[in-house]
């Protein structure tokens, strides 16, 4: 019976306006296809005016050819060297659409190797080297810098257009209707997206009537792209797709029911089925490594510099109230290892034993943290001292001795760890360190510890060294801006 019914789709289906849905005379051009040929014409000309411009400005600025061959043959030499250079970036893909045009490492690191094929061929031309050094290595730097700033110049302009929605693409989006608002804002983060319609998946499976409508609707409003959840929910997925391909329509599966990935990945086919790929870096466990000294240096720079002011805090801590400079306090780090944190005290002496009458107080709300805006523990001068961080200042003898690191998760106190569920002892895979996304994305205002746990995941899952300054720097802003400190 379900086969007769299949059937009986199938001819109503296809003999409503076309007897064939694969016929090539049915095929339309891909729509926006001038769009997407505009945008790689323009990223190879301004790539190409990059390069050749970076050679011109280096042999004008160092009166020395950048070519190996004889001058009046200079010019001539530098067409199939930038076809080189283009056709490199090409294979990295860095004419995609996306994050791919943005990828300035891999844009700097292809034309790098283009330069080093130059003094191959250099070397091999001439039987030894016969360029320049100054004219090379300018040549190279130039092209390097023009080449990314001329991407992100259109960079800049596209996303300027795209606000003003001069170059957004139509969409059209069919879901269930409980996935339609995260779906939207999922499409929304890219900032390209113009939905300019959607249909219900249950209605499209239920009734034959309503896919031959969509259809019609995607038609009439000129879609160029259309993402569909629940792929699976769909009977007549290949006449959608027959029917969408036809009429140079992009289809997208989006998988609404997977959660955000942050790590990088990659796709590949296996037997026709996508299989997304973690791979480990090249070499594991360096990254530790530079990571580790990296801090020590800083550490052991900044503490040497600022000992004056370390002097000063130990002299009004004494003045403003009675009991010890330093506060060491048992914090849990990496793989569970309790250590001993270093803090100016900030708080009077008995303020362990007043944390018990105070727990009811607790404004975290899953009450894993201990956190209050009004403490009756904090000191006059420890008011400051926590409104500018400066009571984290000793902890940088902990990144010295290898117990912290500048940037990472928060270590917490015994008695927060003892309230922790399974998932959240992922944060002490890494280094804890004194300060990381928690404090740059909010600090105290944060009252959610579920939320703390997800930007600790997302700076283990991101992590670079770049990434790390970056929250050094977002840190010093925060500090002096005064954000979420209490």
């Amino acid at each position: 019976m379900k086969i007769l019914q299949r059937m009986e789709f199938i001819t109503d289906l296809s003999t409503t306006e076309n007897h064939d849905l694969r016929a090539p005379s049915l095929t339309q051009l891909r729509k926006r296809i001038g769009i997407y040929w505009l945008r790689i014409i323009t990223l190879i000309s301004l790539d190409v005016l990059a390069l050749y411009f970076g050679c011109k400005i280096a042999e004008n600025v160092t009166n020395s050819p950048i070519s190996p061959l004889e001058v009046e043959q200079n010019s001539l030499w530098l067409l199939p060297a930038i076809t080189l250079q283009i056709s490199l970036i090409a294979v990295q893909g860095l004419y995609k659409g996306g994050d791919s045009r943005r990828d300035y490492l891999n844009l700097g690191k292809t034309i790098s190797f283009s330069y080093f094929l130059l003094l191959i061929f250099d070397f091999l031309y001439q039987d030894g080297y016969s360029l320049l050094p100054l004219t090379f290595v300018l040549s190279w730097l130039l092209s390097v810098s023009l080449t990314c700033i001329g991407r992100f110049a259109t960079d800049s302009t596209v996303m300027q257009l795209r606000k003003q929605g001069t170059i957004s693409c139509p969409i059209f989006l069919i879901c269930h209707t409980e996935e339609r608002e995260k779906a939207i804002r999922l499409l929304e983060k890219e900032k390209c997206y113009n939905l300019v319609g959607w249909a219900d998946v249950n209605a499209i499976s239920t009734n034959k009537n309503n896919l031959e409508t969509t259809i019609k609707e995607i038609n009439r409003l000129n879609v160029a792209e259309v993402f569909v959840c629940s792929w699976q929910s769909i009977d007549s997925r290949m006449f959608l797709y027959w029917q969408l391909r036809n009429a140079g329509v992009i289809l997208h599966i989006l998988p609404i029911e997977l959660k955000a990935i942050e790590q990088k990945l990659e796709l590949k086919m296996l037997g026709g089925i996508p299989v997304l790929n973690f791979l480990p870096p090249v070499i594991t466990g360096s990254d530790f490594w530079i990571k580790r000294c990296f801090d020590f240096c800083s550490a052991s720079i900044f503490v040497l510099l600022a000992s004056p002011i370390y002097l000063l805090i130990a002299l009004l801590i004494k003045l403003d109230s009675p009991g010890p400079v330093f506060y060491k306090q048992t914090r849990i780090g990496l793989h569970g290892q309790a250590f001993k944190v270093w803090k100016f005290r900030t708080m009077v002496q008995n303020a362990d034993q007043l944390q018990k009458e105070l727990e009811a107080s607790n404004e975290m709300k899953d009450g894993v943290l201990f956190k209050i805006k009004e403490d009756p523990r904090i000191t006059r001068l420890g008011k400051f001292l926590r409104r500018y961080s400066l009571d984290e200042l000793p902890q940088l003898f902990n990144v010295i001795f290898g117990e912290m690191s500048l940037v990472g998760p928060r270590p917490l106190p015994v008695r927060d760890v003892e309230k922790f569920s399974q998932h959240h002892f992922i944060r002490e895979e890494i280094l804890p360190g004194i300060t990381g996304f928690w404090q740059v994305s909010g600090r105290s205002d944060i009252t959610d510890f579920e939320k703390v746990i997800r930007l600790d995941v997302t700076y283990m899952e991101n992590w670079s060294l770049w990434l790390d300054l970056q929250i050094l720097l977002q840190t010093i802003k925060v500090v002096f801006t005064n954000k979420g400190a209490y």
